[in-house]
């Protein structure tokens, strides 16, 4: 996807809504200098272009008893357009997979996994070592995160 040149209001208006998502379009214009109308067609332009791609909420995992985060990286037998599109579409279909990315370096594929507990995120690995094509897995569990941010720096 080519940048977009984007002028000093719609910058702020990017950075408004990545801090809160559910402001309403009045609380917006405010914030950003310009009046309600002006405001919801930049939204609006910013959405259509792409920019913006979605709201949701931020949830507390562990409130929600997903108390492991950890990362996976995976590689392959192969790196043949078919087998990498494969295993992407498999690991996607987890509702446990949070992102995956395929990387450049010594392996294939980075994943980030949520798991419930310990016993969990032992079957989501042996799981994972016999998806068809993994030859190795590593995993790493998060202890601790410091910084956690959305969005892109404006």
């Amino acid at each position: 996807m080519k940048a977009v040149d984007l002028d000093v209001i719609d910058h702020r208006i990017l950075a408004e809504l990545q801090q809160n998502g559910r402001m309403t379009n009045v609380e917006l214009a405010r914030r950003v200098g310009i009046s309600a109308p002006p405001c919801l067609r930049r939204v609006r332009r910013l959405e259509e272009l792409g920019i913006i791609q979605g709201y949701h909420a931020n949830i507390a995992a562990v409130t929600l008893g997903w108390s492991i985060s950890f990362y996976v990286l995976v590689g392959l037998d192969s790196q043949k357009s078919s087998v990498l599109e494969g295993f992407e579409t498999h690991v996607a279909q987890w509702p446990e997979t949070r992102e995956c990315h395929m990387i450049r370096g010594g392996e294939d594929f980075l994943l980030r996994v949520m798991a419930r507990d310990a016993g969990h995120q032992n079957r989501l690995t042996r799981d994972l070592i016999e998806v068809p094509h993994v030859v190795r897995v590593q995993t790493f569990q998060t202890i601790r995160t410091s910084c956690d941010r959305a969005g892109v720096p404006l």
